[in-house]
């Protein structure tokens, strides 16, 4: 009953934390172990079926296998600093490249800092002239506004034209 109530209580906030889905799966599974063991134990004191048992043993575990295969690609992209879902790069540097004074944008990264938080990392190079503080703080609110990025670092490179420019 405790795990029943416990899964309960961790199901509705299940939906948006990996950490507080691996309780609740945590929970769903001893829950079902106890569950299993009165089913099998019934069946074996009332029929002498001893395999039921071992079938109450696969059918959770390959539940819990089950739920692993699930949550695992999400936990890997997390941990190896994937693009999150949702964001293209090529898009962001449109984006960057869009807003007057900027000339350029490179070294475009983009990552999760954990399931609510995004990072990016950029060189921006600035056109001549450029108030780089305002710039910076009109980015970062762009940034934040249209692609939920909380943590930006910027770094600007002023335009150096050679001999070949207009």
């Amino acid at each position: 009953m405790v795990d029943v109530f416990t899964a309960l209580l961790t199901y509705s906030q299940s939906k948006s934390s990996m950490n507080i889905r691996a309780a609740f799966l945590h929970n769903v599974t001893d829950a079902l172990a106890s569950v299993g063991v009165i089913i099998a134990g019934t069946l074996i004191l009332l029929y002498g079926w001893i395999w039921t048992d071992a079938a109450m043993t696969l059918i959770i575990a390959g539940y819990v296998f089950y739920q692993g295969l699930t949550e695992i690609p999400k936990v890997i992209h997390l941990l190896m600093e994937g693009t999150p879902e949702g964001i293209e790069i090529n898009t962001v540097i449109t984006a960057i490249e869009s807003v007057e004074g900027v000339k350029d944008a490179h070294h475009v990264h983009i990552w999760q800092l954990d399931e609510q938080r995004n990072a990016l990392e950029c060189h921006v190079v600035l056109k001549k002239g450029i108030d780089m503080d305002a710039l910076k703080s009109q980015l970062k609110k762009m940034l934040h506004d249209q692609f939920q990025i909380e943590h930006s670092t910027l770094e600007f490179e002023n335009y150096k034209c050679d001999l070949h420019c207009n």
